[in-house]
This record gives C-alpha cells, sequence and structure tokens, in this order.
C-alpha cells in the first residue's frame, strides 16, 4: 500500500514519520517552503516515544503524477479547499481518503468532490504543535488513531489500512463505530475548546474558580444535546469520561485552538465551534455558552485576518 500525506505539519508530521519509521511507504505532500526545509534538515520529531529525524520522500502538488491507495488529510479546516485541489491527480476511484480534520462538515465537503466511496471514518488524538525550526513535538504521550467503513463493515481494503497501519508506534486500531467516534471527538474538541478559549485558562484553572466546574458542564449540555439531536449519540461511557476530564482538578490541559490563539495563529473556530451552532440553530436548540465562545472566537479571527 502507498501512502499520502497531506501536510508535514504537526499531525501529519508525526504519524508519517512513524510510519515511515516502520517500513511503510509514505509521501508526504508539503508546499515548496515546507519541502526544503525538509530536503535540508530533514523531518525532525521530538517525542516521549523517541525522537527521530528523517528524509522522507516527498512532492509537491506540481509533482503529483499517479494515484495512491490511501490519502491521510491533516491540514486545517480553513485549507480544506485548497487541498482538495491539490491531491485532486493523487485520487482514483478506489483510493481511500482518511481526514483527520477537525468537526464533521469536511465529510460532506470532500465526498462532494471525490465520492463518499473514496471517505474513510478517522477520528485522532493527539498533542503535537511545530515548533518554529519546523520540528514536530509530541507534547504527551497519548495518541489514538481510529479508522473505519462509516457504515461499520469490514471490508478487504479496511483490513489491508489496517495491516498497514500495524506495527507502527501510533496507536492505530480499527474501529466498526467510528462515524460515533468522530462525533465524540467533536464534542471532546468543542468542549475543551469553547471552555479553554473563552476563559482563557487551562481546565485546572477554570475548576479552582466558583462556578467553574458548573460552566464547563453546562457548556457540555448544550454540545451534547446538539450531537444527540444532529449527529450520532455519544456513548454513555464517553459522556462520563469526557465531564470527567473536562472538570479535574488541577488539570493542565488546553485545547489547540487555545495554543494557537496565544501564539496569534488562525484558529478553527467555523469547524468547531461555529458548524455546531449552525447545526443547533437549524435544529431549534438554544446553547448560549458555546454562542458565546464562538461569538468571541470570530472576533480573535477577524483581528487576526486584519492584521495581515
Amino acid at each position: 500500500m502507498r501512502l499520502l500525506i497531506v501536510g508535514a505539519g504537526s499531525t501529519g508530521g508525526y504519524f508519517g514519520a512513524r510510519l515511515a519509521e516502520a517500513g511503510r511507504d509514505v509521501t508526504f505532500l508539503v508546499r515548496p517552503a515546507r519541502a526544503a526545509q525538509l530536503h535540508e534538515q530533514g523531518l525532525r520529531i521530538v517525542s516521549p516515544h523517541g525522537n527521530a529525524t528523517l528524509h522522507p520522500k516527498i512532492v509537491t502538488a506540481a509533482d503529483i503524477k499517479e494515484t495512491y491507495d490511501a490519502v491521510l488529510l491533516t491540514v486545517k479546516g480553513f485549507h480544506l479547499q485548497a487541498a482538495l485541489d491539490d491531491i485532486a491527480p493523487a485520487i482514483g476511484p478506489e483510493t481511500m481518503i482518511l481526514p483527520v480534520l477537525n468537526g464533521m462538515q469536511h465529510m460532506d465537503a470532500i465526498a462532494q468532490r471525490f465520492s463518499a466511496h473514496n471517505l474513510v471514518g478517522c477520528a485522532l488524538k493527539v498533542a503535537t504543535v511545530l515548533d518554529d525550526d519546523g520540528s514536530v513535538v509530541q507534547l504527551n504521550p497519548l495518541q489514538d488513531l481510529a479508522y473505519g467503513e462509516l457504515d461499520g463493515s469490514t471490508t478487504a481494503r479496511i483490513a489491508s489500512l489496517d495491516q498497514f497501519m500495524q506495527g507502527a508506534p501510533i496507536g492505530a486500531r480499527l474501529s466498526p463505530f467510528i462515524r460515533r467516534e468522530m462525533w465524540e471527538k467533536w464534542i471532546l474538541l468543542a468542549g475543551l475548546g469553547a471552555a479553554t478559549c473563552l476563559t482563557r485558562g487551562t481546565i485546572g484553572e477554570i475548576e479552582a474558580c466558583p462556578g467553574g466546574t458548573a460552566f464547563v458542564l453546562d457548556l457540555l449540555d448544550e454540545i451534547i444535546a446538539i450531537v444527540k439531536t444532529v449527529g450520532e449519540a455519544p456513548s454513555d461511557e464517553f459522556s462520563q469520561a469526557v465531564r470527567q476530564q473536562l472538570t479535574a482538578k488541577g488539570s493542565p490541559l488546553v485545547s489547540s485552538m487555545f495554543r494557537d490563539l496565544h501564539r496569534g495563529r488562525d484558529v478553527e473556530v467555523e469547524a468547531i465551534l461555529g458548524d455546531l451552532v449552525r447545526r443547533g440553530t437549524e435544529a431549534g436548540l438554544k446553547t448560549p455558552l458555546l454562542s458565546a465562545a464562538t461569538v468571541h472566537l470570530r472576533v480573535y479571527q477577524n483581528k487576526v485576518a486584519a492584521s495581515r
């Protein structure tokens, strides 16, 4: 199997490097500037699971001349349309596209551009950042890469993909409930992102404030109500676990949007919060806390855009 990874940033760079280390046939699709950086210094990984420097196979969009068996799509939501243009020559009728974007609106965009048959469900949990020097840094040991057919079936192609993924230290697993897991991931990202960005604090700092725990639990109730109405209801185990995770005493946990906000970078407010608010509004649900966090981040994002 031949895998094309779109992007060699914090997510694609980490998982692609680990797969390449394990001897898998991996190629990175990158912009010319990132290609030059990788040619010069290699792909550097700093991780609790071990550091590494690799010199992987890379291509730019202009270099793609053939299709791939699978494409791991790791870009931010605001780069999706450009990425779909870039990967078009790499997509054949049987190419599996594994998007690890946040939210769910990208699923419709990919199916419309290519086909629903190309789509494979994918849910990723990892905390990585791309340092200014181009290194990919994993912030904690958590790494969980789930994938599966959206209807839960075990097909020949998904079994082949699972065999390709196994053996690399990336927490890869085949899930028969991947659609539900994708919605559960959205609940976690939206709850964590809205809570930490709106308050500008860690989970532990929020919990330490009078009313902090109640605020987070009310916010989660809004989010879960939307998902139960318009998507796949989370399991009881997940719902209990996410409530405990986002109210844990002393927790240093923050969202990737929080880290991007503090570095003055673009944030995925529309993919993670805005689209969820829209779906809830269309379903007739009231979401005052989630809406407040969304407006807060839209104001920030408008300022970032205006400064360019």
